[in-house]
């Protein structure tokens, strides 16, 4: 028996078994025309990868939406799913107002910003929906939807701190130039209130900003 078997073995009789890293990738969506549905994705600004066909009956179509780690993939022969199935995708932006602000400027139909009355993830569909962001504006709370061509649907969903174990306490990093300044605006917001909660005026600022966004990121 080999070291890797006898610690195979010991978890399975601790009843902890090995994990390893699963990084999603990719997520397929189902589109009736390839073509149409390449430009409305270019549309929203996100970095084509790879447009590649062996024949006719086969065509493999990847995008990445700025920011992400994992991809979209659509074509032809790539999925068995009806065009428009897919929905619930969605998609997590620090500034809610700004991400649906810039898909506005590209002539895309994002609907109002809203809430669920449940105050926590949103209900199927268009039910439950409350207009306006979440009235304490939690993070995970506030939503803003919009389609693909074929009724694919996509969600905005601002997260401004992650839930505890979501991110590592030490990985503070930005993907972006939007991110950060976000960021720093939600920092010199809340030193302000420091600052008229102490009556005084604090020099030492940039301290205070790296340790509010370390602790926000860290879901503190």
């Amino acid at each position: 028996m080999n070291n890797e078997q006898a610690g195979s073995e010991a978890a399975s009789a601790t009843g902890e078994a090995r994990t390893v890293d699963m990084k999603l990738e990719v997520v397929v969506i189902p589109v009736s025309d390839v073509d149409r549905a390449k430009q409305f994705y270019s549309g929203l600004g996100w970095r084509l990868d790879v447009d590649i066909a062996t024949d006719d009956q086969f065509r493999v179509v990847h995008f990445t939406p700025p920011g992400s780690h994992c991809s979209v993939l659509f074509g032809k022969g790539v999925t068995t799913e009806d065009p428009g199935s897919v929905q619930g995708l969605h998609l997590i932006v620090s500034d809610l107002e700004a991400a649906r602000a810039a898909l506005v400027e590209r002539g895309v139909d994002v609907s109002e910003i809203f809430h669920d009355v449940g105050g926590v993830f949103h209900h199927a569909g268009e039910d439950g929906r409350v207009s306006g962001p979440h009235p304490a504006r939690n993070s995970y709370g506030s939503f803003a939807s919009f389609s693909d061509p074929d009724g694919n649907g996509w969600v905005f969903q601002e997260v401004t701190a992650r839930l505890p174990g979501r991110v590592d306490t030490h990985d503070t990093t930005f993907t972006s130039s939007t991110e950060l300044a976000s960021a720093l605006r939600r920092a010199a917001a809340a030193h302000g209130e420091h600052e008229k909660q102490t009556g005084k005026h604090d020099e030492n600022w940039p301290d205070w900003y790296a340790e509010f966004i370390v602790h926000e990121q860290a879901g503190g």
